[in-house]
């Protein structure tokens, strides 16, 4: 594998390009459509520069995208370890469906170049497979474009001829899980964040090797902090120990589950709620996008509340009764209130800080 970042060369749908070349491609483009090509050639532009370092963002599913510096041979050493895994070839065709601000998608054209791909461009769409003919070694995207793609006869068959596909950016509810077994490629989930430049562990959904655990890649250590969450320690892409917010549970063997984000821990009468597991048993009774947060409450602290998409076949009174029988008590949320969309982030999450101050202003309105 290739890895001098300065002397890297490129491969885009076909084409090689150096950085000279690269150079001159963002000189002359202009804002016109595709915006990905424009994003594309900056970040290699800026990629093939002498600086040793590079400026990513967060998400922001959790408060404002902050900006984070990182080296470049973070970024080489994190996209060897799944080019690794993966056994990704020089000539193999994967393709870049991810937004060029967050590091998904960033990661994507460094482990091209790392394992010398052919990456073919689509814009960024919750149909990245339409009219796409071409079979693909291996693809990352967001559960929306996998659930998108399994709904068209088309896109299906597309998405049923990626060898190697990995899914981030978002949880993968138990429905669209079983759906996935039935892909003949190998569909692996990810965890990781901005700051261990993507994915530090992989869980195979398909498959023989199928699995509810997180496997952390060989070098990765994990342990748990005094609060419960995960603390990650993996020197070759981050050069101090993590400690995150997310709630863990690891096993004897090293693997992992994700129970939740210690700062969507719902304190409610004295019980603690995590938000996500409240999400994922209501996602079988509600047709509709949904999120579950809080506002405050005077005698329990903070109350559940379900933000709701408006939907015509939706009757709440129904709902908040068949959710009062299906959930423990104090899990079921004490309010749903109806809007017109579920805030989300610009990487397709939900935005919990967001859906935090709708709530209280809908409660407000009432």
């Amino acid at each position: 594998m290739i890895t001098e970042e300065r002397t890297q060369s490129i491969t885009l749908n076909g084409i090689t390009y150096n950085a000279q070349e690269i150079k001159e491609l963002n000189q002359s483009v202009t804002d016109e459509p595709p915006v990905i090509l424009r994003d594309l050639y900056a970040f290699l532009d800026d990629w093939y520069s002498p600086s040793p370092t590079l400026v990513v963002h967060t998400s922001g599913s959790t408060g404002t995208p902050k900006p984070i510096t990182v080296l470049k041979e973070q970024m080489i050493k994190s996209a060897q370890l799944t080019c690794d895994y993966l056994q990704l070839r020089r000539g193999d065709t994967a393709l870049l469906c991810m937004p060029l601000q967050y590091i998904a998608g960033k990661m994507m054209v460094v482990r091209a170049q790392v394992a010398g791909l052919n990456l073919l461009i689509r814009e960024p769409s919750g149909h990245p497979l339409a009219h796409l003919h071409s079979p693909l070694r291996f693809a990352a995207m967001i559960p929306l474009q996998v659930y998108n793609s399994l709904q068209n006869p088309a896109e299906r068959q597309a998405l049923c001829g990626i060898e190697q596909l990995i899914i981030g950016g978002g949880a993968i509810n138990s429905a669209l899980e079983e759906e996935i077994k039935t892909l003949p490629g190998a569909v692996y989930s990810t965890y990781g964040m901005t700051e261990t430049l993507s994915h530090i562990a992989l869980r195979r959904l398909n498959g023989p090797n199928a699995s509810s655990h997180y496997q952390p890649f060989e070098q990765v250590k994990l342990s748990l902090s005094d609060q419960g969450t995960l603390v990650i320690d993996a020197p070759s892409v981050c050069a101090e120990q993590l400690v995150t917010n997310d709630v863990a549970h690891i096993f004897d063997d090293g693997s992992f589950t994700i129970l939740g984000r210690k700062d969507n821990i719902i304190n409610t009468g004295g019980i603690k709620v995590q938000t996500e597991w409240v999400e994922e048993q209501l996602r079988p009774l509600i047709g509709t996008d949904f999120a579950i947060t809080s506002v405050p409450h005077s005698q329990l602290g903070e109350a559940v509340v379900l933000l709701l998409k408006h939907a015509e076949n939706i009757n709440t009174d129904t709902l908040q009764a068949r959710m009062d029988e299906f959930l423990p008590k104090y899990h079921s949320p004490k309010y749903i209130l109806i809007t017109h969309s579920i805030p989300q982030t610009g990487s397709g999450k939900i935005d919990r800080a967001g859906c935090k101050e709708l709530a209280q202003r809908l409660m407000e309105q009432h």
